[in-house]
């Protein structure tokens, strides 16, 4: 009963929280943008990146008046779109429409922060330095925004018994870099982490393979890459990777799902696994109606800077047949 209260209190404090940051995006005005919710719904209609299976077989114990028989029901796996992580340049640039509203709207919270701390109003973009040698690095920094999915709700749980539910609630702000405001841009305290101090801990790719594409500590919004494409997909990856896990030292909402009899939600995000426990769907520019790990394929440069992608995890679950499972096999 007590376990029950709490989940409707923290229902109860997501709905005000989203409500409270729709509101005040009226006083905001609406930057130019690319994605449409319409848009992120029809997107989430791709085959490839549901991935849709059967996977195996579940046990279950019922009894009743005439004694007790195990029973069973198809186990099923398939990828949910999780949220909408964006990577851009200013408040109020993220390139999903409605929600480049909530992005302007808290970035007023951030300049109040960063104002204090060091008398400089807050602001992103990039910064080229040429060398001797003639080399040229580009140092980027990016917000960063991971918003509910709108078709989480519609790809996940939508035939019971085929289809698992979603962890993530639609619409809901998991992750504002200008809530965030410290850690992102100043990197404390995980400059200091061993997984930012070793080479080759914690990279997107690998040097040995040529492919590597930023590190992932410490989770801030500043990357060194030349190519922006890929320091806005190292953005993405640092906020998958905070936001699936919980007691990070950030200000998010942890977006973990719970397991139970017959319901596996997934892993946190680890770079380097393939698809065992996420991918990504480009969404701008130019929307992919494929998934995809990354480092793949550099995409185009959005020539405003701003990028986003949405996030796919699996999940894999059964439908209750009985008052006590017993066990699962996968194949």
């Amino acid at each position: 009963m007590r376990q029950q209260s709490g989940r409707t209190f923290l229902s109860r404090r997501r709905r005000r929280l989203t409500g409270a940051l729709l509101l005040g995006c009226s006083l905001v005005p609406v930057a130019e943008a690319s994605l449409s919710t319409v848009t992120l719904v029809a997107s989430a209609a791709s085959p490839s990146c549901i991935s849709w299976r059967i996977s195996g077989i579940c046990y279950w114990l019922k009894c009743g008046w005439g004694g007790c028989r195990i029973q069973t029901s198809v186990r099923v796996s398939h990828f949910i779109p999780q949220a909408v992580v964006s990577a851009y340049h200013a408040p109020g640039e993220n390139p999903w429409q409605e929600m480049s509203l909530v992005s302007g709207a808290s970035g007023g919270i951030e300049n109040a922060v960063t104002g204090v701390l060091s008398g400089v109003s807050a602001g992103g973009g990039n910064s080229e330095q040429k060398f001797e040698a003639k080399r040229k690095t580009a140092l980027h920094f990016f917000y960063a925004d991971a918003i509910g999915h709108p078709a989480t709700t519609l790809i996940g749980g939508s035939i019971p018994g085929y289809s698992c539910d979603s962890a993530a609630t639609p619409l809901f702000p998991y992750y504002l870099s200008t809530l965030d405001s410290v850690p992102w841009r100043l990197g404390v305290p995980e400059m200091a982490y061993p997984e930012a101090l070793i080479p080759g801990k914690r990279e997107i790719g690998a040097q040995s393979r040529g492919n590597m594409w930023g590190n992932l500590y410490p989770r801030s919004g500043f990357v060194t890459q030349q190519d922006g494409d890929k320091a806005a997909a190292v953005v993405a990856q640092r906020v998958a990777d905070i936001i699936t896990r919980t007691g990070q030292v950030h200000t998010y909402v942890p977006l973990k799902g719970n397991r139970r009899d017959g319901y596996w939600p997934p892993e946190a995000v680890t770079e380097n696994t393939g698809t065992k426990n996420h991918k990504w769907q480009r969404l701008s520019p130019g929307l992919k109606n494929s998934c995809t790990v990354f480092p793949d394929e550099s995409g185009p440069q959005a020539q405003d800077g701003n990028y986003a992608w949405a996030l796919w995890q699996p999940y894999s679950c059964c439908k209750r047949m009985g008052q006590k499972f017993l066990y699962s096999t996968t194949f």
